[in-house]
């Protein structure tokens, strides 16, 4: 057996259920991810996590080897051995990290009972919990180039939230300096300048807003989730990062006591505990 076949077995093995959001459940074997687990988190087939295991499918695509790090929790030294034996040039540092640190994703476990997603620096979306979905529409509904803050701000507006006329426009033109502050970070991006190249030619108010040249970071806003199945919501809204990763950890919370607080308790029971 080849060594992306054995390592990738090894942490399948390795890597409890519980820890994937999944039931441990009667009846195990062994205490790692079934191979169906592995490739519903992955979002690939079963046959293919088996071909792979198997040494028979070579080559696996850089976005799969990034899905299969993600699903099963490897540090960043992990990730770049299973791009090196499956093929694939490692993430460079000039690249925009796409990488859900082992780290982050305990912390969305421990969290979960906030809306909250992990996104890239240039606003991709990378992992979300149910609340998440939600709040804002359920970011496996779209494809994953589509998967983007930015570009459904400015293609699609923000149909399921509402801002005051101050924080729109600070959010608006905060998104624009937070990918013109990447482009300066990760200039090798390619996924990064494509999304600016698509976004500059659909949409005249980032082209202009492009144009000003503004660099800054989003950190914060107050804005209305308005169609949840509990009504609408006020929150608050916070963008954290994860040192060394350049992750944004983004959650949604309500005051305490307060009405939205409330509709955030009663969400929280129908939203289901599976995470993204």
């Amino acid at each position: 057996m080849d060594e992306f076949a054995t390592v990738l077995r090894a942490w399948r093995d390795r890597m409890r259920p519980e820890e994937a959001g999944l039931p441990a459940g009667p009846g195990r074997r062994a205490p790692g991810l079934r191979r169906e687990e592995l490739a519903a988190l992955a979002g690939v087939s079963v046959e293919y996590v088996v071909r792979l295991e198997q040494g028979r499918a070579r080559h696996p695509s850089p976005q799969l080897l990034g899905a299969l790090a993600r699903a099963l929790r490897l540090t960043e030294a992990e990730r770049d051995h299973l791009f090196r034996v499956g093929g694939a040039a490692v993430p460079g540092r000039r690249e925009v990290p796409r990488h859900v640190t082992a780290g982050v994703q305990r912390v969305m476990d421990r969290l979960g009972d906030v809306p909250m997603a992990v996104m890239s620096a240039s606003w991709d979306v990378l992992r979300w919990n149910p609340l998440w979905a939600a709040i804002g529409g359920d970011p496996a509904t779209v494809p994953p180039a589509e998967r983007n803050v930015v570009w459904k701000h400015f293609t699609e507006g923000h149909r399921r939230m509402r801002f005051d006329e101050v924080h729109e426009e600070e959010f608006a033109r905060d998104l624009v300096a937070d990918l013109r502050e990447a482009v300066g970070r990760y200039p090798d991006d390619r996924p990064l300048a494509a999304l600016i190249a698509r976004l500059r030619a659909v949409s005249p108010d980032f082209a202009a807003r492009w144009g000003e040249a503004h660099v800054a970071q989003h950190r914060s806003s107050r804005k209305t989730a308005t169609d949840t199945p509990v009504g609408e919501i006020e929150l608050d809204c916070d963008v954290l990062t994860a040192p060394g990763s350049d992750l944004r950890i983004v959650v949604y919370t309500a005051v305490p006591g307060s009405e939205a607080a409330s509709k955030l308790d009663l969400l929280r029971v129908t939203a289901g505990p599976a995470l993204v």
